[in-house]
């Protein structure tokens, strides 16, 4: 039996390889024939290197300076007080504990692993049913580097589209969150009553030494913490941004045809957007097909779906709708096909991931609908 496995291993692994072969040959043999071999690779390295250096250092300050307010506002309990603030919306719009907004927050301030360790507390855990436990990886996701893509699209000059952005995400989250649950519910084994027990007040931060010692310390673990955040997006940025443009946008020049710059390619992926371009526009109101490269990159990591931001506006193809919608799913999603299977095989339910990826799916979705329709009615009123 063991040799029968062994055989169909290697043969699946055989298909695999040949499989792999022919997509990878397929497609950058196209490309190279549309751009020729060296421009292509030429364009390959150049785009890589300036997404390195004018866009992942920027980013990288972001995580750094976002990274020490986050660990600032824990260290003098701003985060226990704005848990205690948005406790009583948990259980109506999310159907969770009070106590689950210490999760939102944290994941918020930093990144979608925080709700790991939270989910793996004692402390924490138990005031939760399993199905409600389980779903807190689809909710602490959507908000996962929140801090952060706010941060950086009002770098960029829309603060106000950011913040529809997060009201949309906030309506991704309950979607995803509820949906979540309704899929589990009753097909797992619930705790027993005598096990949800505790006092809230016992979750708690400690802070030891003097406020000049105490700010010190948290500024810069926040900061050390925000440049090993700010390393960790390096290879998404470099990786999945320099093919997700390369597939996104022509030649810099159509006049001189391709030049091996950076930002150089072959429009594939809006050329495939643009066959139904009227339901990217119904849903986001996105008017050119380019645009929807943002939610599809953030499936896989949100801070490469930010390179993208800069390249739009040297476009000068996006609005504050983009920005709205950008904001919600990139929030909402924020490389959630990347983070889902490691959190739930954490918390010992790896056979859900699938439900939960449906769930965040929806919910993303949802968060940028949402975006889209709410910012169309501040536009109206004057308000953005």
């Amino acid at each position: 039996m063991n040799t029968i496995k062994a055989q169909n291993f290697v043969r699946n692994r055989r298909y695999e390889a040949f499989v792999f072969l022919i997509v990878f040959f397929g497609l950058f043999g196209f490309l190279g024939h549309q751009m020729g071999v060296a421009n292509l690779l030429n364009t390959i390295m150049n785009t890589a290197w300036d997404l390195l250096m004018n866009t992942v250092f920027f980013i990288m300050g972001i995580t750094v300076l976002s990274g020490a307010l986050g660990k600032l506002m824990i260290e003098f309990g701003v985060v226990r007080l704005l848990e205690l603030l948005l406790k009583p919306f948990m259980r109506p719009l999310f159907n969770l504990p009070g106590v689950a907004a210490l999760a939102a927050l944290l994941t918020f301030f930093s990144d979608n692993p925080a709700i790991i360790s939270l989910s793996n507390d004692k402390n924490f855990s138990q005031y939760f049913k399993k199905h409600e436990l389980i779903s807190l990886t689809n909710f602490g996701t959507a908000f996962g580097m929140g801090l952060i893509v706010l941060t950086f699209m009002a770098g960029v000059g829309y603060f106000g589209p950011a913040l529809v952005g997060l009201f949309g995400a906030l309506i991704g989250a309950i979607v995803s969150t509820r949906l979540m649950q309704k899929l589990i519910k009753g097909k797992i084994p619930e705790k027993a009553d005598d096990e949800l027990k505790g006092n809230e007040q016992n979750i708690s931060f400690k802070s030891e030494g003097g406020v000049f010692q105490r700010v010190l310390n948290a500024s810069l673990d926040g900061g050390k913490s925000g440049v090993e955040l700010g390393l960790s997006i390096i290879p998404g940025v470099l990786i999945i941004s320099t093919l997700v443009m390369i597939v996104t946008f022509g030649p810099s020049d159509s006049s001189q045809g391709y030049q091996g710059l950076a930002y150089e390619g072959v429009p594939i992926l809006p050329y495939l957007a643009g066959k139904v371009d009227w339901f990217f526009k119904a849903l986001f109101g996105f008017e050119n097909p380019e645009l929807i490269a943002f939610p599809i990159t953030s499936l896989g990591a949100v801070g490469a779906a930010l390179s993208l931001v800069k390249a739009f506006i040297s476009e000068g193809i996006i609005d504050g709708n983009a920005i709205a919608v950008f904001t919600a799913m990139g929030m909402c999603w924020s490389g959630y096909l990347s983070t889902h299977t490691a959190m739930l095989d954490t918390l010992g339910y790896r056979s859900l991931t699938s439900k939960a990826l449906i769930s965040h799916t929806v919910g993303g979705i949802m968060a940028g609908v949402v975006a889209h329709y709410a910012y169309l009615l501040l536009s109206i009123w004057w308000v953005i």
